[in-house]
């Protein structure tokens, strides 16, 4: 009885330290997500405390509160390597959101009076602004003197109509200086090797507000 004792005590000793590497590891990650310090310390703690209640079961059939079953640490390594987590990278995925929102132009003369209002105000007073040629130009001065959002958009000369926003995991992010300056294609491409995760379809309010007016 001495010996199985001992081991008790023994098995236990190695929770408690097990859980105080958790916790080291724990803080010293300062909230890092997949945290392999993090991870490996929790598979510790885990299987220790799975140890601990087995053995207390086969001395008195007690159990502790602890609802835990045994971790392969070789697989756990596997697993957590499956889902793409380099201990040695500190940010190793990338996610691309791509966003494509149209709109109609009621009048263009009014778009372009916008965009050299805006223009003006982004102008030292001694310079005189270049004159806003076309619709293309006024919608990135739109942006340009915004904030560079597409909410810089949000003007009464611009109509919204639908939009998507296409959210990825890809396996390196976006390198411009491959694509040309006009190449209206390339850096919006999906690789091969990239995983959608999903699409949100954007619907302008304009049209949720008349469907609600004739609905009454």
């Amino acid at each position: 009885m001495t010996d199985q004792h001992g081991e008790l005590d023994a098995a236990l000793e190695r929770v408690i330290e097990a859980a105080r590497h958790h916790l080291a590891a724990v803080r010293a990650a300062q909230g890092r997500i997949d945290d392999d310090d993090v991870w490996q310390a929790y598979v510790a703690l885990n299987n220790a405390s799975c140890a601990y209640d087995e053995q207390l079961l086969d001395a008195f059939g007690e159990v502790t509160p602890w609802d835990v079953e045994s971790i392969d640490p070789e697989e756990a390594d596997q697993r957590f390597a499956a889902e793409g987590v380099e201990p040695t990278d500190p940010h190793p995925l990338v996610v691309s959101v791509r966003q494509r929102r149209d709109y109609r132009v009621p009048s263009v003369s009014a778009l372009i009076r916008v965009a050299e209002a805006a223009r003006r105000e982004g102008t030292p007073a001694e310079d005189e602004p270049e004159p806003v040629e076309g619709v293309g130009e006024a919608v990135l001065e739109l942006l340009q003197s915004g904030d560079g959002s597409l909410g810089a958009l949000d003007v009464p000369e611009l109509e919204p109509l639908d939009g998507v926003v296409m959210v990825s995991e890809v396996g390196t992010p976006v390198d411009l200086e491959s694509f040309d300056d006009d190449d209206p294609v390339g850096p919006f491409q999906p690789a091969a090797d990239d995983r959608l995760v999903g699409r949100l379809d954007e619907h302008p309010f304009m049209e949720l507000d008349e469907e609600h007016d004739h609905a009454h």
